[in-house]
């Protein structure tokens, strides 16, 4: 849903939902969740071989929890931390909590996580840039 509102002499296109309260902070979490779970089977799948989808689905919510607290709430907190860094500090907590729980999940020593770790990071990369181009939701 969209409203037209008048500034200045021109319309601008505004959300219908202002401040996204706690359901929109649900419902990314669910979909961020999913898209990981969808791309480390994938990977995984890739890498190992036959792999439950369920071990997929345990380590998907992990990465998204972390970078959506992180990149909504824990940076806001420290004022000091430029915006680039704050994205480089997200992205590295989040590589962290993935490969923790991969590792975790499915069993895996450093090396092998380390490879499963990066190979999800491609496969969620490629899908993610294929998903915006596609539909412009990204």
């Amino acid at each position: 849903m969209s409203l037209l509102a008048p500034t200045s002499g021109s319309v601008v296109l505004q959300s219908g939902i202002a401040g996204g309260g706690p359901l929109a902070v649900v419902v990314t979490f669910v979909l961020l969740a999913a898209f990981y779970a969808v791309t480390l089977h994938l990977a995984a799948t890739f890498f190992i071989g036959d792999v439950e989808s369920q071990k997929a689905a345990y380590v998907g919510p992990v990465p998204a929890a972390v970078s959506i607290l992180l990149g909504q709430y824990g940076l806001q907190a420290i004022g000091f931390v430029s915006q680039s860094l704050g994205v480089a500090i997200v992205l590295v907590m989040t590589l962290v909590a993935d490969a923790l729980a991969i590792a975790r999940v499915y069993d895996l020593s450093v090396g092998p996580t380390a490879a499963l770790t990066a190979l999800h990071v491609a496969f969620a990369a490629v899908l993610g840039f294929a998903l915006n181009n596609l539909f412009g939701l990204i």
